[in-house]
């Protein structure tokens, strides 16, 4: 897949919780703004459940999805 990039501005106290989150999961923060925008959009009924660019990060610890 394909990648993109783009400039996020963001409030430092939000990018600081980001990054303590992302941490927490073992993520960079970029996969962790990935993961949430994915699982934000797959709730929403925007992003096929079965998208293929999901992955294991994208999985619960006990490998099913969201």
């Amino acid at each position: 897949m394909a990648r993109s990039s783009f400039l996020l501005r963001t409030d430092p106290r939000v990018l600081d919780a980001l990054r303590r989150w992302a941490d927490d999961e073992f993520r960079s923060v970029n996969g962790q703004v990935e993961f949430i925008l994915r699982k934000a959009l797959r709730d929403a009924g925007r992003l096929p459940k079965d998208d293929s660019g999901s992955s294991a990060a994208d999985q619960n610890e006990d490998g099913t999805d969201g």
